[in-house]
């Protein structure tokens, strides 16, 4: 496929990738840290979220809607994103990071409206709108809000961006008028929800917990994963990975909804965090990783049987994990915790092995 003409080669996006994944074990390690590992991400612990939501999800998302839009002003974004997360990494003063994850954002938001313009769609809008929350975040974090307060924001951000990408690939299996008109009722539910949350933290989360769990009910029955699943190799994969993500969202809709809210630093907030975060969100880069990964680096990630060891301990682990959380038992919190970083880094080493293995095979075939 040729580049566009204002687009730049994948080689000059590997940089931006790599700053992704930094932010990425990195924020693993801050994660284990506030669990209670003795970890060297100790220092790191307060800016865990910012590291995975921003510099991770912030730097890979909008590195694929640069990539998407094909124009190099677009690419300040990750690059932004990325040098925000290094940043923080590096325990640059303390403006430093949410000043550039800023500025990362509010370029995407523009690459995100401009899409949107051209192409005037609900899955368009609908990613515009995660842009507008992901900038929202980093702005509040810029003005100094505490992190947690963020997390309905990042929360926003990441649903939205993978519920207008589901939309926008479901075109072939099209929403009825009545699911569409739901599907927005449920947006602005979510949009309501992180506004509240700004006034009043409990009563916004548990508008955002029904949104969720109520977007979760509408993906499971419009998505064409519930056809897919009945495919073979990775087709079936990813309908795995895209159905078992609805599931944990929406047990983390209604574990915002049981508590009263998304209360800051209990057992509830951690579940529905996690659960949202990792059992929902994760599950869908799983998914999405064979696709994203060609369009991104023009790199193929040949399909193997092992990609769903890391999905069902990532599953498997979380579940550990909320179990300790609901039954308070610290232990089975901190030891889920550590398996969830163990699936990440698994699933990580696994795509650059296929990747990796599918060069080699491609190379020993143009030999012959």
């Amino acid at each position: 496929m040729a580049l566009k003409k204002d687009d730049i080669p994948p080689p000059w996006r590997v940089p931006l990738l790599l700053l992704a994944f930094a932010a990425l074990f990195l924020g693993i390690d801050a994660g284990l840290a506030r669990l209670g590992w003795d970890s060297p991400g100790a220092g790191l612990a307060a800016v865990h979220g910012p590291l995975m939501a921003s510099g991770f999800f912030g730097t890979v998302i909008s590195l694929e809607r640069a990539v998407a839009l094909g124009r190099r002003w677009a690419y300040a974004a990750p690059l932004a994103a990325g040098l925000g997360a290094l940043a923080a990494m590096l325990a640059a003063p303390p403006q430093v990071a949410p000043l550039l994850t800023s500025a990362g954002s509010l370029v995407m938001l523009a690459a995100s409206l401009l899409v949107s313009l051209r192409q005037r769609e609900l899955f368009t809008l609908t990613m515009a709108l995660g842009a507008a929350c992901w900038s929202v975040a980093s702005l509040l974090w810029l003005a100094g809000r505490p992190v947690f307060a963020l997390a309905p924001w990042w929360i926003a951000f990441l649903v939205l961006t993978i519920a207008g990408e589901r939309l926008e690939l479901s075109r072939f299996l099209p929403a009825s008028p009545v699911a569409k008109r739901v599907f927005a009722l449920l947006l602005a539910g979510n949009l309501l929800g992180v506004a509240v949350s700004l006034f009043d933290a409990a009563i916004g989360t548990q508008i955002l917990g029904f949104a969720l769990a109520g977007l979760a009910l509408w993906l499971m029955r419009q998505d064409v994963a519930r056809r897919t699943v009945r495919g073979q190799g990775l087709t079936r994969f990813i309908a795995v990975c895209l159905l078992s993500g609805y599931v944990w969202l929406a047990v983390g809709g209604v574990s915002m909804l049981l508590p009263g809210g998304l209360g800051y630093g209990g057992a509830a907030y951690d579940a529905a965090l996690h659960a949202v975060m990792l059992g929902f969100v994760f599950s869908m880069v799983f998914g999405h990783a064979p696709i994203i990964f060609p369009a991104v680096l023009r790199v193929a990630v040949p399909y193997h049987s092992y990609f769903y060891a890391p999905l069902a301990l990532l599953h498997a682990s979380l579940l550990i994990r909320l179990v300790g959380d609901w039954m308070l038992l610290p232990e089975w919190r901190a030891w889920g915790g550590m398996l969830n970083g163990v699936a990440l880094v698994a699933f990580v080493a696994g795509t650059i092995a296929a990747v990796i293995g599918g060069r080699l095979a491609a190379a020993k075939q143009s030999v012959r």
